[in-house]
């Protein structure tokens, strides 16, 4: 079996052996991320698919003012975490920057992000390894997180500034450029909308990938992001 060490000199190993590659803030940032996006996607359906009404007078119900308030509280944590993670990726160790950037120069790279493909499309018998990310889930993780989650960042906290109202720090930094650039707050509102649910389906391709590779590429994937180290299986 092919155990391939990415791009970096220093990722060298050998089947058989465990490596440290995730740092305990990236750990964190993984999984608070992951809940935020799952509370945020519950919430939105329901924003832009509103229950049915409830009986009795308005007054005495508060239940998409409750669903309101857990979406925007997730997108702050969101938020601040897309930040903190962006910072974490300037100081902690390579594997954090791979989210934030793509080696697109590299012939190597997409030689293997090709093979990365036709593995998964089951015509290739032999998985490569690499510490890190493969190519594959490298680029479907800098489309999706790194750029999906900042389009997401920027158009919901532009809608939010629009009933926050001017003067809200969120108006002034994001509604009152962005939704101009769009034309109108129902553009905003359908790419935001659409981008959403292609998150939702990244998650779900995504954990379909981890049980996979855990499965049958004799490398540990899952418990890489619980204690940041990765086993490569003989």
């Amino acid at each position: 079996m092919t155990v391939n060490i990415g791009i970096k000199a220093e990722d060298e190993t050998a089947a058989g052996k465990t490596i440290f590659v995730y740092e305990w803030p990236v750990r964190l940032w993984h999984w608070l991320n992951a809940l935020s996006i799952v509370i945020l996607a519950v919430t939105g359906y329901f924003i832009a698919s509103p229950l049915p009404s409830l009986s009795g007078e308005a007054s005495d119900h508060f239940l998409m003012g409750y669903i309101r308030f857990a979406h925007f509280t997730a997108a702050y944590i969101f938020a601040i975490g897309f930040l903190v993670r962006a910072y974490w990726a300037l100081v902690g160790n390579h594997h954090a920057r791979e989210l934030f950037h793509l080696p697109v120069t590299s012939r190597k790279w997409w030689s293997e992000m090709l093979h990365e493909l036709r593995w998964y499309f089951f015509l290739e018998k032999l998985p490569n390894k690499y510490m890190g990310h493969n190519p594959l889930a490298h680029l479907m993780m800098f489309l999706s997180v790194t750029l999906g989650g900042a389009f997401m960042i920027f158009t919901g906290f532009a809608l939010y500034g629009e009933g926050a109202q001017e003067g809200h720090w969120s108006h002034t930094l994001f509604t009152s450029w962005l939704i101009p650039l769009f034309g109108q707050s129902q553009s905003v509102h359908s790419w935001h909308h659409l981008v959403a649910w292609g998150i939702v389906t990244f998650m779900i391709v995504h954990i379909y990938a981890a049980l996979r590779e855990e499965a049958m590429s004799r490398q540990t994937i899952i418990s890489s992001m619980i204690n940041g180290t990765r086993t490569f299986r003989d």
